[in-house]
């Protein structure tokens, strides 16, 4: 057999695998996206000190995680490698690895936190400090405070904005106000007036809007980031607590805790377009990163109700730990996996050549046991 004939049988031989080849490309493409796909739903029990952890692909409870006391808000960073607890009780932060989904540190922070936010490069970890009206800033490299902010009083919930030039913070006080917390050197630079007893912060996508639910005056305050000035104020009713934004920014989601329901808005006009029953007492409420389904943590209800936001009902019902109270971004997607290497074309070159080679000494031997039988 010539050379000719030996690449030609190599020619065959890579043409069998190919089918194989295209098999793990597609398989590993499917892992892929399975795993970006994949988002855990961590929600604080704040009566059982611990956390629950609802798997969103398959609605269904994974597990629990012993954390602080009284445990109140989730923060979950962009990468979905950590999730910050804050505990209103002990007056901590548990940070959770969620690959392990375990406690892999513990920060102590102000006195009596009760809200949580991550910056959005992940870096700052903020925390509402309730009972001394201040905000802890948290390195996330060193698991250490690196500054305490005297806010207003009665902090009760913060928002960082997505282009992670402010914080913004509900004082749950009477007449109610925001205050605006500069990033860069965590400054004060605004209070802006809102409704009574502010509860629950959200900000627009596009960072140009502020939303606060006033659980006394049972409104929303729309509030121009630009200005730090109330631009519109819209009527929600009885008891509006928590309040998350679909990821566009078109949809206001509103817990309402006194009614048992969620109130769906739209965010151009303020105005009603959905009531839907939840549990008892619904406090928190987040989005999935995908805009497909909102989690509402109903705390007297000890449960979880679903909402599909195609169609504003509850399509699922999960049960997790006394007094769930997930306010915060408390939806984290899988890690990011590390990047495997690519190889260059001359190691890719390297590789073919091998194989070649390989493949010629493979026909060799194949052609020389015939010539022997």
């Amino acid at each position: 057999m010539d050379r000719f004939q030996s690449l030609k049988a190599v020619k065959i031989m890579c043409f069998k695998v190919r089918p194989w080849t295209a098999a793990i490309v597609a398989l590993a493409t499917f892992v892929l996206a399975q795993a970006a796909a994949a988002q855990n739903a961590y929600i604080p029990n704040r009566g059982a000190d611990t956390v629950s952890v609802i798997d969103t692909r398959t609605n269904s409870l994974i597990g629990a995680v012993t954390v602080g006391l009284s445990p109140s808000a989730a923060a979950a960073t962009p990468d979905g490698a950590r999730v910050y607890i804050v505990n209103e009780s002990s007056n901590t932060v548990s940070v959770i690895n969620t690959a392990t989904n375990t406690v892999v540190d513990t920060i102590a922070v102000g006195a009596g936190a009760n809200g949580i936010a991550a910056s959005p490069d992940g870096n700052r970890i903020y925390t509402a400090n309730t009972a001394d009206g201040t905000v802890s800033v948290i390195d996330r490299a060193t698991s250490s405070v690196i500054a305490t902010v005297a806010v207003g009083a009665n902090p009760l919930d913060l928002a960082v904005s997505r282009n992670g030039a402010r914080v913004y913070v509900a004082n749950n006080t009477s007449p109610g106000n925001v205050t605006v917390i500069d990033t860069a050197t965590n400054n004060v630079v605004a209070n802006v007036a809102a409704g009574g007893y502010p509860t629950g912060v959200a900000v627009s996508p596009d960072s140009a809007r502020v939303y606060v639910t006033n659980i006394t005056s049972n409104d929303v305050s729309v509030i121009d980031a630009a200005t730090n000035t109330v631009a519109s104020t819209f009527a929600v009713g009885g008891g509006p607590y928590g309040i998350a934004l679909s990821p566009s920014g078109a949809r206001i989601y509103v817990a309402r805790y006194n009614v048992n329901t969620v109130s769906v808005f739209n965010a151009a006009t303020g105005a009603l377009v959905a009531t839907i029953g939840v549990g008892a007492n619904p406090t928190g409420i987040g989005v999935s990163r995908d805009g497909a389904y909102a989690y509402v943590s109903n705390y007297s209800a000890n449960s979880v109700s679903i909402i599909d936001t195609a169609t504003n009902t509850v399509v699922d019902t999960v049960t997790v730990g006394l007094n769930p109270n997930a306010f915060g971004d408390f939806i984290a997607p899988m890690p990011v996996p590390v990047p495997v290497p690519v190889p260059t074309l001359s190691e890719w070159a390297m590789i073919l050549m091998g194989l070649m080679l390989a493949g010629g000494a493979a026909v060799v031997v194949v052609q020389r046991r015939r010539m022997e039988g």
